[in-house]
Order: C-alpha cells, then sequence, then structure tokens
C-alpha cells in the first residue's frame, strides 16, 4: 500500500479471525480492498496464485508449505517478522517488482533482465527427413502456405542434391 491509493489490499483468511483494517491504507482498503475467506491453505494459495500480487506476506504456523505452493507473486514475506517493508528497503532482491497480475508470467527485476538472450536450431539431414512432414502439416493446418512450402521446397531440393 506505499506506492498509491489504488493499489489493491486483498486479505486471505482461513477461520474469519481477520487482520484490523487499521493496518492498510484506508483509502486503498475502501477503493480496491477485498477480503477473502477461503476454506482451506490450498483454496488460498489457488485464489492468491490468480491475484499474482507484487507483494504478498503469508502469516501462518507453516511457512515451509506454502513456499513450497506459491508461485505467483513479485516477493514472498513469509512469517510474522518478514514484512514488506524490511523486503523493500532492505533485504530484498530489489524493488522493482511485477504489478497488475504481472506475476503470472515475470518475476522481479534482476541482473538477467538486462543480458541479451538469443536462440538458434540447426537440424541435420536426418532431423529434416523427420521433422518436415509433421511443419508441413502444422503450417498447413494454420494456413501458413509459406512456411509449409518452405519445408516441402527444402526436403525436394535436399533430396534432389544429396
Amino acid at each position: 500500500m506505499s506506492h498509491q491509493f489504488a493499489c489493491r489490499a486483498v486479505l486471505f483468511d482461513l477461520d474469519g479471525v481477520l487482520i484490523d483494517s487499521t493496518v492498510f491504507v484506508e483509502r486503498a482498503w475502501r477503493a480496491v480492498g477485498a477480503i477473502i475467506l477461503c476454506e482451506s491453505d490450498e483454496e488460498m494459495v489457488r485464489v492468491a496464485d490468480q491475484y499474482a500480487p507484487e507483494h504478498l506476506e503469508v502469516q501462518t504456523r507453516d511457512p515451509a508449505w506454502f513456499l513450497a505452493r506459491l508461485t505467483n507473486y513479485g516477493s514472498l514475506f513469509l512469517g510474522s517478522h518478514a514484512t514488506v517493508a524490511y523486503g523493500d528497503k532492505g533485504i530484498g532482491t530489489n524493488h522493482v517488482l511485477p504489478t497488475g497480475r504481472a506475476a503470472r508470467y515475470t518475476g522481479g527485476l534482476w541482473v538477467g533482465k538486462f543480458m541479451k538472450t538469443v536462440t538458434y536450431q540447426t537440424v541435420t539431414a536426418q532431423g529434416d527427413r523427420r521433422i518436415a512432414p509433421t511443419i508441413d502439416a502444422i503450417a498447413e493446418a494454420e494456413l501458413m502456405k509459406g512456411r509449409a512450402e518452405a519445408t516441402t521446397g527444402t526436403q525436394r531440393a535436399r533430396t534432389a542434391c544429396c
């Protein structure tokens, strides 16, 4: 809630013993806050992963259980002593985290984000013969005639010359 009033505050609770709402910035809580009562820890994990929050604090007796199961968050804070403030200002890896549910497909900023990634492919003659019919079928099904012709043409050229 430290960024702006439009940041979402969500409280997941298992047994209805809710945290005092004064913990949250009142304006944000009223604007976009939510309380979600879950029937099990498993449901809490599913719902939290759907929300994919920038910051996720887990106050539980078994933080390792949640660590092993949660997958969509910018930064995870486990246990009563691990607060967002500590993570953002001192013990966390950084303060640049995915917002707007982007944690479903990306993590926080790290040195790898500044590294260029390139890919390449090589195909042997045997691999060409084995994969070309499959690629042709896929390309034709997708109505990508040029791609289908490229593999078929390559096959014909290689058969003729080699």
